[in-house]
């Protein structure tokens, strides 16, 4: 019964976050956002959105509008970081656009999960969640594989493990508040700072 409360109230959340959901975006042109990645993005997300510093994402392969999104929301000031607002600032509407389809026609780089331990405690609470504090299975949104859905949820597979840690403590912190519905800082605070290490660490080996 436990479970079915905790599946039942996820897909209610999920049910407003699909609602707030953007149209999806125009198609963006790959070739004019490599230019803007070469000269900006690259640096800190890799040339081909493969990113080697653990605390900077992999877009490589992410959703197109999903990446528009949190550009669009770094410029806006919806979603907070003294990096990513000045470079999103000076990109228009329509570089964003370029930038997440150079970025989603890229091949993501699969590596291993480090931590054994961790990916058997990260994949429980990511495929069934942890029914007495609430929280969801990670896999109802984001699927099985971390694939994600295209618009509504990110692909998580293969995201470093650092860098899904510190965005559960923005969540959970109050710090990024750019989720629709708020699901996610929902989910953070009840998550401890073990879960969030194990689930990271699963989510780092998945493809």
């Amino acid at each position: 019964m436990k479970h079915f409360v905790v599946l039942l109230s996820s897909l209610v959340v999920a049910s407003h976050v699909w609602a707030d959901a953007p149209a999806t975006a125009a198609k963006g042109d790959a070739t004019k956002g490599k230019v803007i990645v070469d000269n900006v993005c690259g640096a800190c997300h890799g040339p081909d959105g493969n990113s080697t510093a653990p605390i900077y994402p992999n877009l490589a392969g992410q959703y197109p509008e999903y990446i528009n999104k949190q550009l669009t929301e770094f410029k806006a000031g919806a979603r907070r970081n003294a990096t990513m607002a000045p470079n999103a600032a000076k990109l228009s509407p329509e570089d964003m656009l370029n930038v997440a389809a150079y970025f989603s026609a890229q091949q993501p780089k699969f590596h291993l999960a480090k931590d054994p331990e961790l990916v058997a405690e990260g994949q429980k609470l990511y495929k069934g969640g942890n029914p007495g504090s609430g929280v969801p299975a990670c896999a109802s949104c984001h699927g099985p594989t971390g694939a994600g859905i295209p618009v509504q949820f990110p692909h998580l597979a293969g995201q470093h493990a650092k860098y899904v840690q510190i965005q559960l403590h923005n969540f959970r912190s109050g710090d990024r508040t750019n989720d629709g519905g708020k699901m996610m800082e929902i989910i953070a605070r009840k998550l401890t700072d073990q879960e969030m290490r194990a689930v990271a660490e699963y989510i780092s080996g998945l493809r």
